[in-house]
């Protein structure tokens, strides 16, 4: 959420940064835009509220003063309670408009970054460099790499579940395992994150703390007669352990690493990779979490993106790494930079880790602060990004692994784990 003062005080700046997102925030039907709105409504509201206030402490004194004397304060007596009456209304307004206020904030994302690169769409992200050969060939897309080896089964998941799931059998699903485990092993004990198991359901409140609501509530999967979800990431409940918390500075950084499966509807997906396990409602994949100091989140992004880069380079996968624009970011993040891995069948990188700082934007939205040098609470910064999206890693693994007689090959780190140098 962004910061009540700097709207008030930043406000054109703060409007300059949203137009770099999109220049439609700008327009009259726009959170931005009624936001404002609220906000003059609300501070007309204080200011009537503080004059009829004076003038009520003003009749108070002058009906005392008229008692005293024995004199009439009949006509005092009156305009006491209509002013008493006008206060009440005034309060009752106020309510409704800061509720109004504090619902249309959630709604405004966080303005990007001086660093984020200019740009609307994700035409104008910028490529910073590159790991690894990608093999030149064009290889058979995975799904039927997968099929072939027994052990992608995208009709069964279809019986099951419906399209966009899947089913891995025998050595897949112990791939899938494999990976869970390499992923989390490198990252406690090789980056020194501290590993947390947490539910994959989370409330209202939960998601709202993160960004995920009110915004993307058509994206999520809701329980039926509860007012919980099945979360889209484990970046929602492991932000949210530090939920309504005053942490001490001491403490910061704090990191996690967590594995939990995913659940997305993917509303806004239609009819983009509908084969395959690039793009699914169920998905596993391991998040890197970070809370620590608003001053020190741009610098520790570049470590956490090093994390990732890791498992991607201990696994021999070629990929790239691209700062995202400000009009392709996420809607809490405020700089973006993503890792995209090296598929041969479509011989393009695709998106395989995004790795956002967040600056205070979800701290203020879940009451996560830390005691600051002089003593005031302040929203922590948070950061986040995958390490990785297992399900691409599988994908990526057996397109870069294929062998012209129909195996795949393993890297040498995953071959003692598998026991085998081929799936």
């Amino acid at each position: 959420m962004i910061d009540r003062r700097e709207f008030r005080a930043s406000h054109k700046a703060m409007a300059a940064a949203l137009a770099r997102r999109d220049p439609a925030w700008l327009n009259d039907d726009s959170p931005w835009v009624q936001a404002r709105l609220l906000d003059q409504r609300q501070r007309a509201l204080k200011s009537e509220l503080e004059a009829l206030q004076a003038e009520r402490n003003q009749v108070s004194r002058l009906i005392g003063q008229k008692k005293a004397a024995g004199e009439d304060a009949t006509a005092e007596m009156a305009r006491m309670k209509a002013v008493a009456s006008r206060v009440k209304a005034l309060d009752a307004e106020a309510r409704e408009a800061e509720e109004a206020f504090a619902r249309v904030l959630l709604e405004i994302p966080n303005p990007p970054d001086d660093s984020t690169p200019d740009g609307l769409d994700e035409s104008a992200n910028v490529e910073r460099y590159r790991w690894g050969t990608p093999r030149p060939d064009i290889t058979p897309p995975h799904w039927e790499i997968g099929e072939q080896l027994g052990i992608l089964d995208f009709e069964s998941a279809a019986k099951l579940a419906g399209s966009r799931f899947s089913v891995l059998r025998g050595r897949g699903a112990r791939l899938e395992r494999t990976l869970m485990q390499f992923m989390l092993n490198m990252h406690v004990d090789q980056h020194g994150y501290e590993e947390v198991w947490v539910p994959a359901i989370a409330n209202r409140k939960t998601l709202t703390g993160t960004g995920q609501l009110p915004k993307f509530a058509d994206d999520l999967y809701r329980l039926e007669g509860e007012d919980a979800y099945l979360i889209p990431t484990a970046e929602v409940p492991i932000t949210n352990l530090y939920q309504d918390q005053i942490l001490e500075a001491s403490q910061l950084p704090i990191r996690h690493c967590g594995y939990t499966p995913c659940f997305r509807r993917e509303a806004g997906a239609a009819g983009r990779d509908t084969r395959g396990m690039i793009r699914q409602h169920q998905f596993d994949k391991v998040e890197l979490v970070w809370l620590t100091q608003p001053e020190q989140a741009l610098v520790q992004l570049e470590q956490l993106l090093q994390h990732a880069e890791a498992v991607l380079q201990a696994l021999e996968l070629p990929y790239r790494a691209v700062d995202l624009c400000a009009g392709d970011i996420g809607f809490s993040a405020c700089r973006t930079i993503d890792l995209e891995v090296w598929l041969p069948s479509q011989q393009c990188y695709r998106e395989i880790s995004s790795c956002s700082s967040f600056a205070q934007f979800q701290g203020r939205r879940a009451g996560i602060r830390y005691r600051a040098e002089d003593g005031k609470p302040r929203p922590v910064a948070t950061l986040n990004g995958s390490g990785l999206a297992i399900g691409r890693t599988l994908v990526a693994l057996l397109e870069n692994g294929w062998q012209k007689d129909g195996r795949v090959r393993l890297p040498a780190a995953l071959q003692p784990l598998m026991n085998s140098e081929f799936l």
